[in-house]
């Protein structure tokens, strides 16, 4: 192994620098958590660790680093992660952040042009993956049929005195949407609240059909509670009302 000149440091150094920095660009454009500075500091630290470990000398501390810094990287990355209600937000920014550590280690272990691939690799992912993962999520299921009926329920807790009222619009708005309910329960919830179960069977797509319902019903001030289910699959969305939590 020949000794690390200052020249090799400083090329390396900027490679890895300038690799995290051109993730970071993409990631900033898109008013990511983790953006420009992030990812190139990231890069760089990466970089430089196992750039510190080659100057050393010592032909198996690179490797020994670079399993070091996959490691710190994972402590960074679930920093990002953030619950989002069901769901999470943040894995592709934490991923981002563990690419650019391979970036860097890359550009320290002296493969300059392994690191460009890299980088390119990582945009790659962004910029052509992204409308790819848009077209997937709007394509129908695999051997769906659109003209089967799905049966749903829509349901919605009101307060009492406003029950009348909030059943007739229920049937109005479902009426407007092409909907007739097959059947319809109301049931009495302590002293000032009643819980209205609406079912209807629904041909196509169940969100777009039932989407201007939610809309019109969660406008009401008297219902505290507007959800609908599919009944066979158990799946559930939940409109809250502007300004008031939604109770379970």
């Amino acid at each position: 192994m020949h000794a690390l000149t200052t020249m090799d440091f400083l090329i390396r150094l900027a490679t890895g620098a300038a690799c995290g920095a051109l993730i970071g660009v993409e990631r900033q454009w898109r008013a990511r958590m983790a953006g420009l500075r992030t990812n190139a500091l990231v890069a760089t630290g990466a970089t430089l660790f196992v750039l510190y470990s080659v100057a050393v000398g010592d032909a198996g501390s690179p490797t020994r680093v670079a399993s070091y810094v996959v490691s710190g990287i994972g402590f960074l990355g679930g920093g990002v992660i953030l619950r989002d209600g069901a769901g999470v937000r943040g894995l592709n920014t934490a991923a981002t952040l563990w690419c650019s550590a391979a970036v860097g280690v890359l550009a320290a272990s002296g493969r300059l042009a392994l690191a460009a691939l890299g980088t390119l690799t990582v945009l790659g992912i962004h910029l052509l993956l992204r409308p790819a993962g848009r077209l997937l999520d709007r394509a129908p299921a695999a051997g769906s049929d659109p003209d089967a009926q799905v049966r749903a329920t829509v349901h919605l807790r009101c307060e009492r005195r406003a029950e009348t009222h909030i059943r007739a619009l229920l049937a109005q708005a479902l009426t407007a949407s092409g909907l007739t309910a097959t059947g319809l329960r109301a049931r009495r919830e302590g002293e000032d609240t009643t819980s209205v179960r609406a079912s209807v069977t629904v041909s196509g797509d169940v969100a777009a059909a039932l989407e201007q319902v939610i809309s019109r019903l969660s406008l009401e001030p008297g219902v505290h509670d507007l959800h609908w289910h599919v009944d066979d699959e158990d799946e559930e969305e939940r409109v809250p009302r502007a300004g008031q939590r939604v109770l379970a």
